[in-house]
């Protein structure tokens, strides 16, 4: 038997010992692990200490799946719309291309026309890839189009081979692998999506898959991704946890005993035990380059990774946007709420209309001193959104003049303290209206009505209209 390889590994400079490989394991029962998994009970968290180091690639980025999967769980988009909000993921993902990739449904014409739209932009990145399922009859979607690239499903975990395609593992392998390799004799990049990985035998089927997948890119001088789906939510973080819930321990093992680089690895979370954001950030911490995510977490029952999360989980890890324009995800939830008619869940972060917004008198206070005190950062810079405060009975005249200065966008020397004159008289009108036995916030509207009537009753300007 030849002695394995020693090498020098570039990120650590450390000498490596090559690991064995790793044969399928054909099994006549699935592989379940009902120890972790027993339906009748809630999941559990094993550990065994076995720590995998951190590995973070030179690069890494962002992939759409808003038109695939998060098409799954809302009315279908038009065409229009599709477009439309490709322009903007364009932008959002800056010169740079962070966000590298959009993946869209080919079955529908609808669909196709918003493929064909989308190509006809001519934008290097998002990059236009598809989505099938490992058969020859879509994959002649994808030949069709003229696509660079698919992603292809590959379900992996035995839940999926023995009970859904009624197959054995070495059946579904060589199903797989056929797929795949049409697509590389039509030049065609496959994206093996990995279904189900976090309930799946990874050292018995995944990475012995993984293998032959590397020997196909090998063999035709191209590039073969794969995308570690964590189907069921399923995922941790926890170092020292047990595979295959460990996210670090899965892209650890595609990324070490499989071989693959950080470029070809991405992964794909949901939010079901509400893990999808921190499963993402820890595949980038661990080597995969990219995470790939869906507009707001729209996406199947608990939705995915949402894409203005790891824009800023992005800017913190690497300490810059490189050039992401953050501005556009406001502009993004004004358009889903406006012309698609989908609103946002107003406490979601970012995007929520209360994300930024505070109803306590004394962090109307802190607000009112320096926004630095309650506010996340500069959301007037970075999001077009600076902070506001919902006015009600405990804002007190604090959150009343935060919200007068705020919504005139009033210039430093102009804004209002807590004992102007305009301040106190909006103050009596909202301790009137809860005297009287108001329960409700006060909206928006309404303010602007008692400000403009303080106004006319103080002999004074609207506020803004001294500049």
């Amino acid at each position: 038997m030849a002695e394995r390889k020693v090498y020098l590994d570039r990120q650590s400079n450390l000498l490596q010992l090559e690991e064995h490989m790793y044969n399928m394991v054909e099994v006549e029962d699935p592989r379940v692990f009902r120890n972790m998994f027993p339906y009748s009970e809630i999941p559990k968290v094993a550990f065994n200490d076995r720590v995998v180091p951190h590995h973070m690639p030179d690069e890494i980025f962002i992939t759409d799946t808003t038109f695939r999967d998060g098409q799954q769980s809302r009315a279908p988009y038009t065409t229009e719309q599709i477009v439309r909000i490709y322009d903007y993921l364009h932008r959002l993902g800056g010169p740079q291309g962070k966000i590298r990739q959009s993946e869209f449904f080919l079955y529908s014409k609808k669909d196709r026309d918003a493929v064909y739209e989308c190509l006809s932009r001519g934008y290097r990145f998002p990059e236009v890839s598809g989505w099938i399922r490992a058969s020859e009859k879509d994959f002649e979607l994808v030949k069709e189009i003229g696509l660079p690239e698919t992603g292809i499903l590959v379900s992996c975990s035995d839940y999926h081979i023995f009970y859904k395609l009624h197959m054995k593992r070495s059946e579904a392998m060589t199903h797989y692998l056929g797929i795949v390799r049409q697509c590389l004799d039509y030049g065609i990049i496959p994206r093996c999506h990995l279904e189900d990985i976090t309930r799946s035998d990874l050292y018995g089927f995944v990475i012995p898959f993984c293998n032959e997948l590397m020997k196909l890119s090998e063999e035709y001088a191209m590039p073969v991704k794969v995308r570690v789906c964590d189907t069921m939510g399923y995922g941790v973080n926890y170092p020292g946890a047990v595979v295959p819930r460990s996210i670090p321990g899965i892209i650890y093992g595609i990324r070490v005993h499989a071989g693959f680089p950080s470029e070809w690895i991405e992964f794909h979370g949901h939010n079901d035990f509400y893990k999808a954001v921190v499963n993402s950030s820890t595949a980038w911490l661990y080597g995969a380059g990219g995470v790939n995510c869906s507009l707001f977490g729209i996406g199947e029952r608990t939705g995915n990774t949402p894409t203005e999360a790891m824009v800023f989980e992005y800017a913190q890890l690497r300490g810059t946007l490189d050039g992401m324009d953050t501005t556009v995800i406001t502009e993004l939830a004004e358009y889903y709420e406006k012309e698609i008619g989908y609103r946002v869940p107003s406490r979601t972060p970012f995007v929520g209309r209360n994300f930024n917004v505070t109803r306590a008198g004394v962090h109307a206070d802190g607000l009112l001193k320096n926004e630095e005190i309650y506010n996340i950062f500069d959301t007037g810079k970075f999001l077009n959104r600076p902070p506001l405060v919902a006015v009600s009975n405990t804002s007190g005249v604090a959150g009343i003049a935060v919200w007068i200065n705020n919504y005139y966008h009033l210039p430093e020397q102009e804004r209002l303290t807590k004992d102007d004159p305009l301040v106190v008289k909006v103050k009596e009108w909202v301790d009137e209206e809860y005297a009287n036995g108001r329960v409700t916030v006060i909206t928006d509207d309404e303010l602007l009505v008692v400000i403009r009537e303080a106004c006319l009753e103080l002999g004074r300007n609207m506020p803004g209209e001294n500049s």
